[in-house]
């Protein structure tokens, strides 16, 4: 059975276990888990990171481990018992882990390896730690060590700064807040600023000497050298190297390896330098002979210098390569390195082109035991250590130093008698007092071991030679007295077997007969001569003799004027030995008693490390002169003690302070001192008011402290020695003595005054004594000086400085020990309270203050139970009796001020405003109940209250800021928080009790709720973005405070009352904002709060449309900062709903809600699809759907603005430039050509509309010329060219019309490629709002198929499944949980008609209106009904065309756009064979057009066509047609069809006349290779017209010639009504040439395409036409542009759920047997709309011929009589205007109105646009025919596009309008002209065939492309002279001026005043922004 552990509660798991057991719970290895239960080897528990699993698991796979166990029974917690750093260690490396693992991720490669290793290394450590096998000093490194590096870890990884004392975290609930802000600042400023090390050391390592010329043995000298003093700053260090110029002992590290130790600061300098001298050892001669001579010296060789500043920037160790320089004469080389310093080229040259000395060079910082410790392999394997030349700049007490350092200077020497200058090398030894040598006391330098002597350099021939060489005698302190030095000089021959010959010594002791060393400084030696054999080993006989010329009694001048001298320097660096006489003769005061008063006097005058190193000595002198002699000395004694004193204060000597507290402590015996010292102390006190000359008196009170000391000890010492005697005595002079001081103290003084400035001394030093006083007298007695002392000092001090040390000595009080005891604190506590209160109120010394209150508030502590001791709680009362308010001002003060701009200062600034925060929080922490009600208590009024509550909820506010405290400090934010929330929960009943009902105050309330949302927004209480162990940290020790916080304010909202109303709708934002953080009890205590203020609006108003507005507003900025989720709409839906049940206002109130969740979704899903990484076409089409939304459903006009500039940067950063334009023109028709000023909104300056307005028109006709829609462009152009004109602004006018013209000149020029469209249906629950369930149309990119589009759309939703049917879904797919994609092509059906079906229009031109403003679009699907004849497949041959309008046209403010209706229509084979026929008499007139036009480049194309349709033919083409539709059963079957068959022969007839009339074209340009062929087609034309049974053409075509505009064949236009369907089915045929097979004949879609162009009877595919090859496959449309775009993918046709998928198959393979010449008759005529054959202008097809107008119904159309039926036929049509929105027409960009100069008034006449367009006249035209050479030159333009009567440029306006569709409704009979228009004019060889054609001047461009509708005006048109209209009664106005355009009077009879006036724009919107 299973029973609950006692002892077995925490453990480690060992092994992974799957627990694939019943109730078993995983584990994986290295989870730690908490053991609740056990039962025979099992263990029931949860693993500590998810306690709400529990489970079992085998006992014998855990670790067992100690641990405390809190709450023993069901709801335990564990805490292990461990080192605090492992247990750090473990969580941080957890927290590591997950982390370290997303680094891998996203790419950061260096961080993770870092880390890694990072990782690894605390890993090691941590097992260290574990065993327990390390040294307390070892642990303690390695601990260091492991927190440097977590700290490290989290730094880098951005987590938070851990607060630490002494490695180990602290729990911010042990400490006060004041020491855990130390804790983090300190931490915080060690990460800033790394400590600067203040002293430095070089490490230097010799590799080797690189020189071409070696050969023989060398010595390196490196030294410091200051360039700037021009004396070395260290000894030397000394190298040897052997003949390869490689060191010696290369097994020796440290003779190849140093440091230069103890550099200072000031030592790294430009001027400062390390000198190498290099010395060989060989032959006089570099290039002797090797036998002349076996002796070897010391010769110069080279010098090398390198400045310390170069390694200050160098990489760590660097590798350096010094050029080594040779003088050029010998008698330099004692400054060659000056002279390379100097640069003095002419003094020295480089020893050899490539000679160089390779060494390794690092400057090191921090003091040497932190050295050995971070670079341990250094010194373990070896270093020497080189010393400066003296002490350094901070000598340590037990350094021990007995160097001397001599350097051979110079020497003048005689000839001897020689004829040349001798070679001198001098010889040193140094001997002990007995004359014996001291072996290895003569050291060239550090590096080497000393030597017996040393032998110098030898300079050639050189009597005055110098060789400026140091040496260093390291000789023993206990062998100074009686050693000397001696010097013997040698002749080195280079003659004579090159013999040494001794020609003199010279000697100098080293210790005087009195005890002084040897000065240091320069000293002239007398050169002894002897001869060569002369023994010097008798030292006595020489050392009588005199040894320095300085010394020489003043009757000897014969060695006096000696002309040979020899000159040293010598220096001592002694711990031990003296120079000074003075300090020698003090120290022996007993043998010389009468010159105790010099000795004391010169004592000043000493050097300080004389007296320092002699420190116990000489203090010992003064006490024992003082004991002897104290009435004759004792105040030279007390001077000399102050004089001690105050040098230890020397930052050179402060480390010598611990030495002379020893002294005090141990050595000092002076027990009646303390007499003397008090007396000499009060008597300079009680002189400082009258002396006139302080600064000695301030040297005096600088040592107070330790003059106290001395008293106290001694008075101890006396009291040891005398049981206790004279106490009262003692006390009473300390009485006296401080009575003294405060009455010193209590002088007024100024601040320039010398007797503030000793107040100030003394102060300084104060605080020190207490510790002093506290050894002998009482705490309370001691705290009673202090006080009487501080309190002495004048209220009203005028000098500032004073106050500063004022403060500074509290503060000093405050840290001491006196102060800590709770006795003492009692009575201080009023003192510094009332120095602080006054400087806090005046703002001064604020840094000062705040180390006082931070210091006074870590001493007070609340007890674990939570209650305070009585004494902290009076002092907490105390404290925030006299501090509290001040603080708060204080806070409020420094918060505001700007901050200063200096970083040191900013830091400075930043520091005082965390420290009284720290204050205020520790404060506030202390406060209990009690503390609280008195505090409210103690406010005399309402007014004071309010003032306090409004200054603490301010602070507040302030703390949370996120500067307030650094990014990663979220320990000392939590505390913080804690404190907040505590705080305003005891505030709120204040808030409740004193401001409610009628005595309300709304910024008091206003003031808490703004606290309160801020508190709950903050970032660091979001626990949702924390790691769960940091959440779980956090929720145990504080809990989630945000619900709190909202509980809190819910709370307050209900006891508002009526007062509710004043914060609707203030506060509706803030409390949104609430509702948005993600936590589930938030929300549902904050979103019923939404209720009550509808609720409390509705009774006020009546409605909430308030509350509805701020909801809207706040929502869209709060969602796309990411807050809010798909959760958070449902929760506010169904909470609302829910509280909105009984109320009356509910149908309103649902309405609301409905809004705001529609809006919410938009915005989700906008904010999902703007998150990086996502494409492109979701994020316009989610913005798209959510501008319209605030446009249609919301009418927010500034959001909607907001959008459209998002829209637009989306749409140019993705190059849809058309888009981008269209999108910026939404903005654009919100304003007007005014001069209002705008102001300054999103990257808009402030401006006026005008100017704003032409800055937007600019930048979308820049945008459209890269879109290439330069039509839209154009007419932008104009309207700014309107607007320039009229303001007379010419040179912006001539920009505008040479930017129009470079428009029209890109549409003839450049090529468009003509995009395809694609069908697309979003279908299932899955997909955004924006798009599920719905049907789109979307214009595909450039080059973009099918397949590519459809791959495209399925990376955007890589979830999604593509469709492989074209059938629309049923309701399953659409209440699916998945995406659905059904995707095809679909054919565009262009408005602009008229334009596509006129002759002589470029093709350049017409691709324009084929693929923009497109409002509909086609998709058809062929299918038999009824039984299908297998003989004639077209006689049941049906077509399901479905039409989509889109509800905006394309291309627009998006590639799609959503499908708005539906329109399916059946078309009947017959009407299907008329439309086949049609677009090949189509293909075949423009080809014949284009080749007569001269526009093809050959004439291939037109043969391969005639070949196909003539061809076919013969095999029965047109048969079929006949055999169907022309049998007498069908004609009987189908009366209604008698019209259409008539035009099915009409076309038929028209067809053979074009092929006769082409056949005459062909003939005409056919090549001569060709007219084989030729012949051939014009046999088979016979026969096909044979086989129609056309013998002549029918009378109607034979009377009149066959004409073509350009030479093209034109059709009846009007001869039969195409009642197809609404747009007569039309389209454009076209067909690539020359043909490039671009698609896949493989593809699936491909071969739908073949299987419905088959059976449509289409045989020709691009290829066949121009290749004339018969493939199969080529009889397809082509995959991309198939005109049966119903295939989504490529799955197999089977799959598709086309019911006669088999008869297609069947057909397509007949078909595909079948040679050209036996395919069906059928096949020659293709898809009207087929994509397939569009082609790119200037190729076949492009000009579509005209057609029957489709809006017209069939009583409107005229039907010309058969004998007037002529190829160039009448036309005319109405424009047709579309009332849905956006739908647009767009014609063709027309020219500007003409005026010849024949045209005159009389012939204008005025029409009405309007009612043109609506009732167009029926009026005919006599035929006319043109001359047989006017066919060739003149063009015809019967039908002109000019004339065409849905010609327009008109666009659309903002207002809707609502004119019907143009099917002959006329206008009311009031209709009038709104303006008079310009004449017609007559174009040169242009006809006219319309009389009563609508002319419009426009008044003004508003764009085409319009999401509104706009009336259409139009420019005028010109009508030829035999077509003018008769002239009016009154002539109609004269054309105006463009400026008079703008005015707003107009006069209609045209004879006075001759100015059209524009009419006034429709009512608009106009935009505010």
């Amino acid at each position: 059975m299973w029973i609950p552990t006692d002892h077995e509660k925490y453990g480690v798991v060992l092994v992974s276990f799957r627990g694939t057991v019943q109730h078993g719970l995983p584990l994986e290895i290295g989870d730690t888990v908490q053991i609740l239960e056990k039962c025979e080897g099992w263990f029931r528990g949860n693993i500590l990171k998810n306690p709400n699993v529990k489970g079992i698991f085998p006992s014998s796979y855990i670790h067992l481990k100690n641990a405390h166990v809190k709450n023993k029974g069901q709801f335990e917690t564990i805490v292990p018992v461990e080192d605090s750093v492992i247990t750090e260690m473990t969580s941080t490396l957890r927290d590591w882990g997950a982390m370290w693992k997303q680094l891998y991720v996203k790419n950061e490669g260096d961080l993770f390896h870092r880390l890694w290793h990072v990782m690894n290394e605390i890993l090691d450590l941590r097992r260290q730690v574990l065993v327990g096998h390390l040294t307390h000093d070892r642990m303690r490194d390695v601990k260091q060590h492991i927190t440097a590096r977590l700290d490290w870890g989290n730094e880098q990884l951005g987590l938070d700064l851990v607060p630490r004392r002494e490695f180990n975290m602290v729990d911010p609930d042990e400490i006060s807040v004041t020491e855990l802000y130390k804790l983090m600042e300190h931490r915080h400023r060690k990460k800033d600023t790394p400590a600067v090390a203040s002293t430095h050391h070089l490490f230097v390592h010799v590799k080797s000497l690189v020189s071409a010329n070696l050969g023989e043995e060398l010595e390196v000298f490196f030294h410091i050298y200051d360039g700037r003093e021009s004396r070395p700053l260290s000894e030397r260090f000394f190298v040897k190297l052997n003949k390869s110029g490689l060191p010696k002992s290369p097994e020796k590290t440290e003779r190849q390896c140093t440091l230069f130790v103890d550099l200072g600061s000031s030592d790294l300098r430009k001027d400062v330098y390390i000198v190498v001298h290099v010395v060989r050892i060989g032959r006089m001669g570099a290039g002797e002979k090797k036998n002349l001579c076996s002796v070897q010296y010391r010769r110069p060789f080279g010098c090398a210098v390198v400045s310390i500043a170069d390694l200050l920037t160098a990489d760590s160790k660097d590798d350096h390569l010094l050029k080594v320089y040779a003088c050029n004469t010998e008698s330099e080389w004692h400054q060659i390195h000056e002279n390379i310093i100097k640069k003095a080229n002419s003094r020295y040259n480089l020893s050899g082109s490539n000679t160089g000395l390779a060494v390794a060079l690092q400057l090191l910082h921090g003091d040497i035991e932190q050295l050995r410790r971070e670079y341990m392999v250094l010194f373990t394997r070896g270093v020497s250590i080189t010393r400066k030349l003296g002490f350094s700049d901070v000598i340590m007490p037990g350094e021990m130093r007995n160097d001397l350092y001599i350097t051979l200077e110079k020497g003048e020497f005689e000839k001897g008698g020689k004829s040349v200058a001798r070679n001198v090398e001098i010889t040193v030894y140094v001997l002990d007092i007995d004359g014996q040598i001291l072996k290895t006391h003569v050291a060239a330098g550090s590096g080497e071991p000393g030597g017996d002597e040393y032998h110098s350099l030898v300079l050639y021939h050189n009597n005055s030679p110098r060789w400026a060489e140091q040496l260093k005698l390291p000789i023993p302190v206990d062998m100074f007295r009686g050693s000397h030095v001696r010097f013997e000089f040698r002749h080195c021959s280079t003659k004579d077997k090159g013999e040494k010959k001794l020609f003199g010594y010279s000697f100098v002791p080293l210790m005087q007969e009195d005890g002084r060393t040897l000065p240091d400084g320069n000293h002239e030696l007398i050169i002894h001569k002897c001869e060569e054999n002369t023994s010097l080993a008798e030292c006595p006989r020489y050392l009588k003799l005199p040894f320095s010329k300085a010394n020489l009694p003043s009757n000897n001048q014969t060695l006096k004027g000696a002309k040979e001298s020899f000159w040293i320097t010598s220096f001592l660096c002694s711990t031990k030995l003296t120079q000074n006489g003075d300090m020698l003769d003090l120290l022996k005061w007993r043998a010389h008693p009468e010159r105790i008063n010099d000795s004391l006097s010169k004592l000043k005058e000493i050097d300080g490390s004389e007296i320092v190193k002699f420190l116990q000595d000489t203090l010992d002198t003064l006490f024992g002169i003082l004991d002897e002699s104290s009435q004759r000395y004792g105040l030279k004694v007390f001077d000399s003690l102050v004089h001690i004193i105050n040098l230890l204060q020397d930052s050179k000597f402060q480390h010598f302070k611990p030495v002379m507290d020893t002294y005090i402590e141990s050595h000092f015996a002076g027990a009646l001192s303390y007499r003397d010292l008090i007396k000499v102390l009060k008597w300079y006190v009680d002189r400082i008011v009258d002396a006139e000359i302080q600064d000695h008196i301030q040297q005096v009170l600088k040592a107070s402290e330790y003059i106290f000391k001395y008293i106290i000890q001694s008075r101890r010492l006396f009291s040891l020695a005398t049981g206790g005697q004279n106490e009262e005595e003692f006390r009473v002079c300390i009485h006296e003595l401080f009575m003294s001081i405060r009455f010193f103290l209590s002088q007024d003084n100024k601040s320039t005054s010398p007797v503030a400035q000793t107040q100030a001394v003394f102060l300084r030093t104060f605080p020190a004594v207490y510790g002093e006083l506290l050894k002998i007298f009482a705490v309370r007695e001691v705290a009673g000086f202090v006080r009487e002392t501080l309190g002495s000092l004048p209220t009203a001090v005028h000098a500032d400085c004073l106050e500063a040390v004022k403060l500074q000595c509290i503060a000093k009080t405050v840290e001491s020990q006196l102060y800590i005891n709770p006795e003492s604190r009692c009575i201080l506590l009023p003192v510094v309270l009332r120095v602080l209160q006054v400087h806090m109120q005046e703002q001064r010394d604020l840094v000062m203050c705040a180390r006082i209150f931070t210091s006074m508030l870590s001493l007070i502590k609340k007890e674990e139970n939570g209650t305070a001791e009585p004494v902290v709680s009076e002092e907490v009362e105390l404290i925030v009796e006299s501090l509290l308010g001040v603080l708060l001002r204080t806070i409020l003060e420094i918060s505001n001020r700007p901050q200063p701009s200096g970083p040191a200062m900013r830091l400075q600034f930043q520091d005082v405003t965390g420290e009284f925060v720290a204050c205020l929080l520790a404060l506030l922490r202390q406060m209990s109940d009690r503390h609280y009600q008195q505090l409210l208590q103690a406010f005399s009024s309402k007014d004071n209250l309010r003032d306090f509550l409004l200054q603490i909820f301010t602070v507040f506010r302030i703390l949370i800021r996120p500067e307030m405290f650094s990014k990663d400090w979220t320990v000392m934010r939590l505390v913080t928080n804690n404190v907040i929330i505590t705080t305003v929960l005891y505030l709120s009943d204040a808030l409740r009790k004193n401001f409610l009902n009628d005595k309300f105050d709304y910024k008091v309330w206003d003031s808490y709720f703004y606290l309160s949302v801020i508190f709950i927004n903050q970032p660091c209480l979001q626990l949702e973005s924390f790691s769960p162990s940091k959440r779980k940290k956090i929720l145990e020790k504080y809990g989630d405070m945000r619900v709190m916080m909202g509980c809190e304010i819910f709370s307050m909202w209900q006891n508002l009352g009526e007062h509710k109303l004043n914060f609707i709708p203030a506060m509706i934002g803030p409390f949104l904002e609430v509702t948005l953080v993600p936590q589930p009890d938030l929300r549902n205590v904050m979103i019923p709060i939404f209720h009550d203020m509808m609720d409390w609006e509705q009774r006020r108003s009546g409605n909430f449309k308030q509350v509805e507005a701020k909801l809207i507003d706040k929502l869209d900025s709060l969602m796309s900062e990411g807050k809010g989720d798909e959760t958070y709409r449902e929760l506010f839906n169904s909470i609302l709903l829910k509280k909105i049940e009984r109320e009356t206002w509910r149908e309103s109130g649902i309405s609301l809600i409905a809004t705001v969740t529609r809006l919410m979704e938009r915005l989700l899903d906008y904010r999902d699809c703007m998150k990086l990484g996502e494409v492109d076409g979701k994020k316009i089409g989610c913005t798209v759907s959510l501008l319209n939304f605030y446009k249609t459903e919301l009418n927010k006009e500034e959001m909607y603005i907001r959008y459209i500039h998002k829209l637009y940067d989306l749409h140019f950063k993705a190059q849809n430039y058309t888009e981008a334009s269209y999108t910026l023109l939404l903005y654009d028709e919100l304003l007007e050509w005014s001069d209002r000023p705008l102001r300054e909104f999103l990257n808009y300056p402030m401006q006026s509309e005008w100017q704003r307005k032409e800055y937007l028109h600019l930048t979308i006709v820049q945008n459209f010329d890269r879109g290439k829609c330069w039509e839209n462009g154009i007419i932008l152009c104009r309207e700014l060219a309107d607007q320039y004109e009229s303001y007379y602004d010419y040179r912006n006018l001539s920009k505008m019309r040479m930017m129009e013209a470079s428009l029209y000149d890109k549409i003839m020029d450049q090529q468009r490629l003509e995009p395809e469209f694609f069908r697309v249906g979003f279908y299932g629950k899955k997909f955004p709002f924006f798009l599920r369930n719905k049907e789109f149309v979307c214009r595909g990119h450039d080059y973009e198929r099918l397949e590519a589009f459809q791959q495209r759309m399925l990376n955007e939703f890589p979830h999604a499944i593509a469709m492989q049917h074209v059938n629309q879904p049923d309701q399953t797919i659409y209440q699916a949980d998945a995406q659905y994609l059904q995707i095809y092509a679909v054919t565009p059906i262009p408005e602009s008609q008229d334009v596509l079906q006129r002759d002589g229009v470029p093709d350049n031109i017409k691709s324009f209106y084929k693929f923009n403003h497109i409002l509909r679009f086609r998709y058809d699907r062929p299918f038999h009904k009824g039984t299908k004849d297998k003989e004639n497949e077209f006689k049941s041959l049906w077509v399901e065309r479905t039409t989509l309008t889109l509800v905006q046209s394309l291309p627009g403010i998006s590639r799609w756009f959503e499908v708005d209706k539906r329109e399916l229509v059946e078309v009947s084979p017959l009407e299907n064979a008329i439309e086949v026929i049609e677009n090949k008499n189509l293909q075949l007139r423009t080809l014949i057009t284009q080749c007569q036009s001269r526009q093809m480049q050959n004439i291939n194309p037109l043969t391969m066509c005639l070949n196909g349709v003539i061809d076919a033919a013969v095999n029965g083409g047109l048969a079929r047609y006949q055999e169907a539709f022309f049998a007498k059963d069908y004609i009987m079957n189908h009366p209604e069809d008698g019209e259409k068959i008539g035009r099915l022969r009409e076309l038929m007839f028209e067809q053979a006349h074009i092929l006769e009339y082409g056949l005459a074209v062909h003939e005409k340009f056919v090549p001569q290779d060709m007219r084989p062929l030729h012949k051939k087609l014009v046999d088979q034309f016979h026969l096909m017209k044979s086989s129609l049974g056309i013998q002549e053409f029918p009378a109607y075509v034979r009377a009149s010639p066959v004409h073509f505009t350009n030479g093209s064949p034109r059709t009846c236009r009007n001869s039969v009504p195409n009642i197809i369907s609404p747009d007569g089915g039309r389209g454009v045929a076209r067909r690539s040439y020359p043909a490039v097979n671009r698609y896949s004949s493989s593809s699936l879609s491909s071969q739908a395409s073949n299987e419905v162009s088959n059976i449509t009877g289409q045989s020709e595919s691009s290829d066949e036409v121009f290749n004339m090859q018969p493939s199969p496959s080529t009889s397809s449309l082509s995959s991309n542009h198939s005109a049966s775009p119903n295939v989504t993918s490529s799955a197999p046709s089977s799959a598709r759920g086309s019911p006669q998928m088999a008869e297609k198959h069947k057909h397509s393979r007949e078909n595909a047997c079948l040679s050209p010449r036996d395919r069906p008759v059928s096949a020659i005529f293709p898809n009207p709309m087929d994509p397939a054959q569009r082609a790119p202008p200037h190729q076949i097809g492009e000009a579509t011929l005209p057609r029957s107008d489709p809006n017209l119904s069939a009583p409107d159309k005229v039907r010309p009589t058969p004998s007037s039926w002529s190829l160039d036929s009448v036309k005319e049509g109405a424009p047709s205007f579309s009332d849905s929105f956006g739908k647009m027409l767009c014609p063709p960009v027309p020219p500007r109105p003409l005026y010849s100069a024949g045209s005159s008034a009389k012939n204008m006449r005025s029409q009405s646009p309007v009612s043109a367009s609506r009732s167009p006249q029926k009026t005919m035209v006599p035929p006319f025919t043109p001359s047989p050479t006017e066919c060739q030159s003149t063009s015809l333009v019967s039908n002109s596009p000019v004339l065409s009567g849905s010609y327009s440029s008109g666009i659309s306006s903002l207002s809707r309008c609502s004119v019907s569709e143009a099917s002959g409704t006329e206008l009311p009979a009031g209709d009038h002209l709104p303006y008079p228009l310009p004449p017609p004019t007559t174009l040169p060889n242009s006809v006219s065939s319309s009389s009563d054609e609508p002319i419009r001047r426009e008044n003004k461009t508003p764009p085409p492309y319009s999401v509104y509708e706009r009336n259409n005006p139009r420019r005028p048109v010109p009508l030829p002279h035999s077509l003018s209209i008769p002239p009016q009664a009154d002539p109609p106005a004269l054309p105006p001026k463009p400026h008079q355009l703008r005015t707003g009077s107009m006069k209609l009879d045209g004879t006075s005043d001759p100015r059209v006036p524009r009419p006034r724009p429709l009512p608009r919107k106009v935009s505010q922004l």
